[in-house]
């Protein structure tokens, strides 16, 4: 084996005639990863040049965005100031704002039109299911439909609340909480009948309601009910339960009549399931009483509340401080005030989402669905059917 220097290149001669040009494949790869970077440069370059022409091309400057910049403190900073640019723009506005509407007061002017707020709620997917107001169609289904007797006051509703099989203590607490809420309502247990059995006695007791609590893991997440003697069927998922006990500063229902408000059932769908709800209580409430009963439908949420109003009269700051006369010392106090209606929640409190609404009484086997729930049905978050 021998060693020859060649231009600066060690070369080894052995049995087998190996060679081996350390410093050759050295030089090879080191110009194999300039190319490479010097590739990924002009590509990072073109990418840039052609945003670059393209926000040309829509007519504004190039804009740097916060999500363009790798480096994290001057990300942040180039947020701040975009937030801070935003914050003086939306003060400066509403400045403007605020002179218009002055200088209209002034001059006797009609005030400037006020900005809506894009919502989800307005945003929402056209609906051909919407009620109309001129719908005939829709009120002449409204005499002849499963709650025309009771809404009409021709029968007074009467309810049977029953629980599942097997249920804890709280499914109880709710029914004892829902009785106080709903005039003629009865509680029986469920003992080991079945539902079919059920919905055959409470038909042959006159009851027009059945409402079934269902319990999970200790804690009611249904509410089954079913209208009598010819249906519908509606299941709810229930979620998000406080019960009276729970509730701070609560008050206790008197046993009047409440008034029923019903909120944004404005579907097909919605006006058939308000109307389900709606024949749960009297058509004629006692205002003495004070009691409101609210269902609030919200993108789907119905939002259950229980209050009672009350009028306080508070006496104004000025009159209620005492006055010392300075000539005899006395004190007088003057009696004028003002009267102020507030509301005291009763309790319970949760939430309802329908997820089927099944034709006739409950039939798991041979029911026919007017509407059930599927997954697929949530692609848009500004869909809604109630």
């Amino acid at each position: 084996m021998s060693l020859d220097h060649i231009g600066g290149k060690i070369m080894v001669y052995g049995n087998g005639q190996r060679s081996v040009g350390l410093s050759q494949q050295r030089e090879g790869m080191g110009n194999k990863r300039k190319d490479r970077e010097v590739q990924s440069d002009d590509d990072d370059a073109a990418k840039t040049r052609s945003k670059r022409t393209d926000i040309g091309e829509s007519g504004g400057k190039p804009k740097l965005l916060p999500s363009m910049i790798k480096n994290k403190e001057k990300r942040s900073a180039v947020y701040a100031k975009i937030k801070h640019e935003k914050k003086v723009e939306k003060r400066k506005n509403a400045k403007a704002r605020e002179a218009l509407e002055s200088r209209a007061l002034e001059l006797g002017e009609e005030l400037p039109p006020k900005k809506v707020p894009r919502t989800i709620e307005n945003t929402r997917e056209a609906d051909e299911t919407v009620c109309k107001p001129d719908d005939e169609e829709l009120f002449a289904g409204n005499d002849a439909d499963e709650f025309s007797s009771i809404l009409n006051r021709e029968q007074p509703p009467k309810i049977l609340i029953t629980t599942c099989r097997f249920h804890s203590t709280r499914g109880p607490a709710l029914i004892k909480d829902l009785i106080a809420v709903i005039p003629n309502a009865e509680y029986y247990k469920r003992g080991t009948y079945d539902l079919k059995k059920i919905v055959e006695y409470a038909n042959n007791k006159e009851f027009t309601s059945v409402i079934v609590v269902h319990t999970s893991r200790r804690e009611p997440d249904a509410l089954l009910i079913i209208g009598l003697p010819n249906g519908p069927t509606a299941h709810f998922k229930l979620s998000n339960l406080v019960l009276r006990k729970d509730i701070k500063n609560h008050g206790n229902p008197t046993s009047h009549k409440p008034e029923l408000v019903m909120n944004n059932f404005t579907t097909r769908l919605g006006h058939r399931v308000g109307r389900l709800i709606q024949s749960l209580f009297p058509q004629d409430p006692e205002f003495r009483g004070r009691r409101v009963v609210t269902f609030h439908n919200q993108r789907d949420f119905i939002f259950f509340r229980h209050h009672r109003y009350i009028f306080e009269t508070r006496e104004n700051k000025q009159h209620d401080a005492k006055e010392k006369n300075k000539d005899t010392g006395d004190e007088k106090k003057t009696p004028k005030g003002k009267v102020i209606a507030r509301l005291q929640e009763c309790g319970p409190r949760f939430t309802l989402k329908l997820t089927s609404l099944q034709h006739g009484t409950f039939d798991t086997k041979g029911g026919e669905y007017e509407w059930v729930h599927k997954p697929e049905m949530d692609t848009s978050r500004r869909r809604f059917f109630l």
